[in-house]
């Protein structure tokens, strides 16, 4: 720590700030009189300051900022961690890890260190958290090395704005190595985990698996939750229904009492006998109440809320949010100007600076009088939060939806939307919503319906996609207390109890940051690595365990339940925090954790019996190079056919999904080459039959002309499967399989 003190020197902090300043005035004219200090500044634009920061884009928006006497390069990411192929941990001298340069990033190395050696001084702008900490700190330590007098400096920037990055620029500081520690502590743990238990993993199911601290136990909760969905046995029940006019108005009703008491139908037959006991009887309107209550906007976006919230919106994972999130942080062309848009997006802190609150409440005091409060509204922050940085709210509050839609288009413009509303509406009044009840007696049985109307709309008034559409309904009674309507229609409806729902990326974000295990940087990439090893399957956006992932789990909550279990996580991460504050000890945590562990590990390694080929599946299919039996396999991207001749013969195909209507061939899945690389469904004789489909074939057969059935999914219908055949009207329920050549 001393070492690295030494390297940002008060004369680096003078240096940075002196070219910061002529950069902001780089288009000032210079006067005859001011001959002297021009041919000054000349000399010194020889001599730029260097700034390094993570990514391409970042480097582009920021250079533009500083302008000619700065040089801004990208060392895309790391350019200095552990080796991938082993720990890298020496576990017998504290825990001490080795880094080594990433590969491939040699040159990457030699281009930073070169063009260090040509500035003045340089400024490491790694992202402002643990990870580019630790970034900022491995690239300095690197160039002091080959740079004995560098002045090299640190900065972070919460925005990337014009302002605040020549803010940022003119207060360097040096690198914070409580942030450094807290993130070696967190490689370490993981390193100790994941390269303890994956050999394990290895040699008894399969190569190539692995485990990890936040990701077994993430795939703990999905494997816990699909047992209770598969446990959950439905039951039925039913609800009844009046269909009323009032005033030519249509109007729903749904029994509350039947002769004075809840009713609880069981069954069709019952349903039927409350019906034809109100058959014929009049209805009227006995009681009308309503009650009023505010509803509170809700806080600014964290990341795990913006997570959740791109998910049930938008539809988004959380790898895609993130990813889409950190385009718009570090800048958007808008034309005349490259402009971050958002704030920093890892963050847990609700905090808003005040200059943020003062623009937010100037602009609604302009735009919205009504629903402006009296003054800026704050949000308490969680005691669990590190309260490193802002909540994510947008860079300019006058870069609206409506001004953003010139120059973004599709996601990002759907993610900055759902955020730049949230911030609105963070400081806005509440809305007062009266909701009316409504008693309806139909012979001896009483009808209740209910209907909800803005008393004051509130900060519902900028709310577009950030809203339900049940939340932006409003409705009044067309009716009054004693008045007539007319029956049109009882009927009943057949119910079924529903079970747990399965988690999706929304709420298993939710769950992990609950039970404080992970950071809002981890979540993404621990659900992603589920997708990735095939532990978890994506399913109408709910995450469901395959067959590997539930052997996976079994193995490590079985025999390492100390370790996979979200107390135990959850005490890691505090420990973190307490290093990050400078309050922890690690090395010592980890010489209590560790011995154990590797001592466990070693006694299941002979106990635990091999399961390698325990998901195969005998097939009759013969292999077309030997003539040995074909096996269904699974492999890291799911089932696949190989011979059982291995290794002599190396023969393996897709397992065949259907039929190809056009020759007769196997539909099979398959990536494209080109974009995106998205996944479809294609004839295995390609390219000689170019028969392909993006929706997933079933095994059963279309009855009106015997093309395959596709599963297709949307909000209205569900779940429902679809003839491929374009032909074809076919169309029916996944409840009921006619097909005759389903199987």
């Amino acid at each position: 720590m001393a070492e690295t003190k030494k390297n940002i020197t008060a004369a680096s902090r003078a240096k940075v700030s002196a070219a910061a300043k002529p950069a902001a005035k780089a288009s000032a004219k210079s006067k005859p009189a001011a001959r002297p200090a021009a041919k000054a500044a000349v000399g010194t634009a020889k001599a730029k300051t260097l700034v390094i920061v993570e990514s391409p884009a970042k480097a582009r928006t920021i250079e533009k900022y500083l302008g000619a006497h700065f040089r801004v390069l990208a060392s895309n990411g790391q350019v200095i961690d552990l080796p991938k192929s082993r720990m890298a941990v020496d576990v017998d001298h504290d825990f001490e890890p080795e880094y080594i340069t990433v590969r491939g990033k040699a040159d990457k190395l030699r281009e930073l260190t070169d063009e260090a050696k040509r500035s003045n001084a340089v400024v490491l702008a790694a992202d402002p958290d643990r990870e580019g900490e630790a970034i900022a700190y491995q690239i300095g330590r690197y160039l002091k090395e080959k740079i004995k007098d560098a002045p090299i400096s640190r900065v972070t920037f919460n925005e990337i704005t014009k302002p605040a990055v020549q803010e940022a620029m003119s207060h360097p500081r040096e690198i914070n190595m409580s942030l450094v520690e807290a993130q070696k502590a967190r490689r370490v743990i993981d390193r100790l985990v994941g390269y303890t238990l994956s050999p394990l993993l290895w040699k008894k199911v399969k190569s190539g698996l692995s485990a990890g601290r936040v990701q077994s136990v993430a795939l703990k909760l999905i494997c816990d939750r699909e047992k209770e969905v598969e446990s959950f046995i439905p039951e039925e029940y039913w609800t009844i229904e009046a269909q009323l006019k009032a005033r030519q108005h249509a109007v729903r009703a749904e029994l509350s009492l039947f002769k004075g008491e809840k009713p609880a139908i069981k069954s069709e037959t019952e349903a039927k006998s409350i019906i034809e006991a109100l058959s014929g009887a009049s209805a009227s309107v006995t009681d009308i109440q309503y009650s009023d209550r505010s509803v509170k906007p809700k806080p600014p976006f964290t990341t795990s809320k913006l997570q959740q919230a791109a998910a049930n919106r938008l539809g988004f994972t959380s790898t895609k949010t993130m990813k889409v999130a950190q385009q718009l942080y570090e800048g958007v062309d808008l034309g005349h100007q490259r402009l971050g848009l958002i704030t920093y997006m890892r963050t847990d802190s609700t905090r808003i600076s005040d200059t943020a609150l003062g623009e937010a409440h100037e602009w609604l005091a302009k735009n919205f009088p009504a629903q402006t409060p009296d003054a800026p509204v704050r949000y308490s922050v969680s005691n669990a939060a590190q309260d490193a940085h802002e909540a994510i709210r947008p860079t300019s509050v006058d870069i609206t939806p409506d001004e953003a839609a010139r120059y973004l288009k599709g996601d990002h413009l759907k993610l900055y939307s759902l955020i730049w509303e949230r911030f609105i509406a963070s400081q806005m009044k509440p809305a007062v919503i009266r909701t009316f009840t409504a008693d309806i007696a139909i012979g001896e049985g009483l009808f209740r319906t209910s209907a909800s109307s803005f008393l004051e709309e509130g900060f519902y008034k900028v709310i577009r996609l950030g809203a339900s559409k049940e939340e932006r309904t409003s409705h009044k009674f067309t009716f009054e207390k004693g008045e007539a309507l007319v029956v049109d229609k009882i009927d009943g409806t057949q119910h079924f109890t529903q079970g747990p729902s399965r988690y999706t990326d929304a709420s298993i974000v939710r769950a992990l940051e609950e039970l404080g295990i992970g950071r809002p940087s981890t979540y993404a990439p621990t659900i992603e690595t589920l997708m990735e090893r095939y532990y978890a399957l994506r399913d109408k956006r709910q995450l469901v365990p395959t067959p590997l992932g539930k052997i996976i789990n079994e193995i490590l909550s079985k025999n390492f339940p100390e370790v996979i279990n979200t107390s135990f996580t959850a005490r890691m991460e505090s420990m973190l925090d307490r290093v990050e504050e400078q309050r922890g000890d690690w090395v010592g945590e980890m010489k209590k954790f560790y011995v154990p562990l590797r001592d466990k590990v070693e006694d299941v390694m002979h106990e635990l019996e091999d399961m390698h080929g325990a998901l195969d599946e005998s097939t009759q299919e013969r292999c077309p190079k030997c003539g040995r039996p074909l096996v269904k396999k699974l492999g890291r991207f799911g089932y696949f056919l190989s011979c059982t001749g291995f290794p002599e013969c190396t023969f393996t195909k897709s397992v065949p999904l259907a039929k190809c209507p056009k020759c007769g061939g196997d539909i099979v899945p398959r990536v494209s080459t080109k974009g995106k690389r998205k996944k479809f469904y294609g004839c295995s004789n390609y390219p000689e039959c170019d028969f392909m489909t993006l929706y997933k074939p079933t095994n059963a057969t279309c009855p009106k002309c015997g093309w395959f059935l596709v599963e297709k999914y949307d909000k209205k219908t569900g779940s429902h499967k679809v003839c491929i055949n374009p032909d074809c009207d076919y169309l029916h329920s996944t409840d009921k399989d006619e097909s005759p050549g389903g199987n």
